[in-house]
């Protein structure tokens, strides 16, 4: 059976071999560091399901002490020549893209698949950690199709690995942080809080209005915290399952979907979702830092609008 684990481990493992590629450049004058950052992250990864949270939590504590709330700035590796990158991009053209078409096909057909095929009785994944599975797995089938494409040596992979995280920087473990202050948020009884303020202000039986205010519910909080999984247990307990699941019978497969769907639109929307708007604009060294948000906030108005007319004719349809 294949853990969620190793994918943590194989995460792990990528953090710790950055560290240790620090520490070995002393050219770099961050690199002490950028390898305590980077080791202490890797750590969390590698043994978290052996550390007890609070030490988890001074780790964390400490990374912020490391960086002294600056991001450590991109690490100068040597890559491939400008005529070598050129000559390898006019021999191979669109297929430059089958790497990266690997994760979502495997991470598809994991999900599919994964639940299905057992050994000794037991599933190479459960249900429920077979997407997370399959997206590990994915990134392994795609590092390898890259390099006998690209004709490159498994140390190349690993120092290209390094100088794109370098490249997001500290902005690497927002998803994470903001996931965890949803949590927060729902622990600390926000979700009741936005579940009263929508009804003294929406009729309950007004299934349309309901809707629309957990929907853009999502997209909103989304747009505060820069994350959906931040916004979404907030949103769920203050009016998912309340008023949409439980008082006017809605599916909760389809309102947790659609709902999630929503919080994706207000990603396309906020500068607070660095590692998604505002670190590919310094990595393309765009002149304006929220160009990206600005192209995409029709985009994300239209989705969301579609999104809300999906779960208003989808959730109790089922």
């Amino acid at each position: 059976m294949i853990r969620l684990e190793y994918v943590y481990v194989l995460a792990g493992l990528l953090f710790g071999v950055t560290a240790v590629l620090e520490f070995l450049d002393r050219d770099n004058p961050k690199r002490l560091r950028k390898t305590l950052f980077w080791g202490i992250y890797g750590a969390t990864f590698l043994f978290g399901t052996l550390l007890p949270p609070f030490v988890t939590g001074c780790l964390v504590i400490l990374m912020v002490l490391v960086t002294g709330w600056k991001d450590l700035g991109m690490s100068k590796v040597s890559t491939a020549a400008e005529p070598e990158r050129r000559q390898s991009a006019m021999r191979l053209k669109d297929r430059l893209f089958i790497p990266a078409l690997c994760i979502p096909f495997v991470t598809f057909l994991g999900t599919l698949v994964l639940p299905k095929i057992g050994i000794a009785g037991h599933p190479l994944a459960t249900a429920g950690n077979a997407t997370l599975v399959g997206l590990g797995l994915s990134v392994v089938v795609a590092f390898i199709v890259a390099l006998w494409m690209f004709r490159q040596r498994f140390a190349t992979g690993l120092h290209e690995g390094r100088r794109l995280l370098t490249a997001v920087g500290t902005v690497t473990v927002l998803p994470q942080l903001l996931a965890a202050l949803g949590a927060l948020f729902a622990a600390a009884g926000v979700g009741q809080v936005v579940s009263g303020l929508v009804t003294d202000f929406i009729p309950a039986d007004a299934k349309f209005l309901v809707i629309v205010a957990f929907a853009v519910g999502m997209a909103l909080f989304t747009m505060i915290m820069g994350n959906a999984f931040a916004a979404f247990p907030v949103m769920v307990a203050g009016v998912g399952l309340p008023l949409i699941v439980h008082k006017l019978g809605g599916d909760p497969a389809v309102m947790a979907a659609i709902g999630m769907l929503s919080g994706y639109c207000g990603t396309l929307m906020t500068p607070m979702a660095a590692n998604f708007n505002i670190v590919p604009a310094a990595l393309l060294e765009l002149p304006d830092q929220n160009g990206v948000v600005k192209v995409q906030i029709p985009t994300g108005l239209i989705l969301l609008a579609v999104n809300i007319l999906l779960m208003y004719f989808l959730v109790f349809r089922f």
